[in-house]
């Protein structure tokens, strides 16, 4: 979203106190007025980000950048942006939430796919309870736990085969520990493709307990999601009342540059 300066309306009444201003004191109150905006409207955004999905991310939140306008360039740019890393492009995510349409795989579901653990024209999602220590709270799959789950089914790609586990590893996390359980991760396909996990849903399950006898699903498969539209830049606009906002801070702007 770009919010420039209005020069036709909104300084009338501020005349007397501009033309007290040189031509660069001007523009640096404008600049100001437009970033008060601008703050504004990424405040409403990430409101409006809150009220529409399930308990948001901090990545995604903070995602909302500003783009301060200056003097020279009197226009302030409000949008989510990607400052690299290990993260999604936050540009990707909200723009399927605002226009609809399919989600995009993750790295993780084309891991699995490329060993052809995940079918195609399936996704993956957490399941309602989540496996002990897989969740992050917010309804995602723990990022250190999805790299030891990979790493389980030598989904690793080229660069990361080192990390695969190993037979020695596997028998380690089987086995468990005093203060923990051991674990093994198997592959179901349900009604998919038969076999003797037909009883259970298509996904990656936990078999835990004594000799594996407590099961719990960790991953399941889902058809390929589809979003539908929920975030809207007109909405935003219009909660922030932005023209009128602007004005306001505008004429504020230039009446503190002067002193009044």
């Amino acid at each position: 979203m770009r919010l420039t300066m209005n020069f036709d309306s909104g300084l009338a009444s501020v005349q007397r106190q501009l033309a007290k201003l040189s031509g660069q004191q001007a523009k640096q109150a404008y600049a100001e007025g437009l970033n008060d905006a601008g703050f504004r409207v990424r405040r409403e955004w990430q409101r409006e980000m809150g009220d529409q999905f399930d308990r948001p991310t901090a990545y995604i939140l903070k995602s909302v950048y500003v783009r301060k306008a200056t003097p020279e360039r009197l226009s302030v740019d409000i949008e989510p942006t990607y400052f690299g890393g290990k993260g999604v492009d936050p540009q990707k995510i909200l723009q399927a939430q605002e226009f609809g349409g399919p989600r995009r795989d993750k790295r993780s579901e084309m891991a699995l796919r490329r060993i052809g653990i995940l079918p195609a024209g399936y996704q993956t999602a957490i399941p309602a309870t989540p496996f002990p220590g897989s969740d992050d709270g917010r309804g995602n799959v723990r990022g250190s736990f999805l790299v030891r789950l990979l790493s389980y089914f030598q989904a690793l790609g080229e660069q990361g085969y080192r990390a695969n586990m190993t037979d020695r590893s596997k028998a380690r996390l089987h086995k468990g520990t005093k203060g923990r359980e051991g674990v093994r991760f198997f592959v179901a396909y349900g009604r998919l493709r038969g076999g003797p996990t037909q009883h259970l849903a298509p996904g990656i399950w936990a078999a835990t307990g004594t000799q594996g006898g407590i099961v719990r699903p960790v991953l399941m498969f889902v058809r390929n999601a589809t979003y539908e539209a929920r975030i809207s830049r007109e909405r935003v606009a219009d909660r922030a009342d932005v023209q009128p906002y602007i004005e306001r801070r505008i004429r504020y702007r230039i009446r503190k540059a002067v002193g009044e």
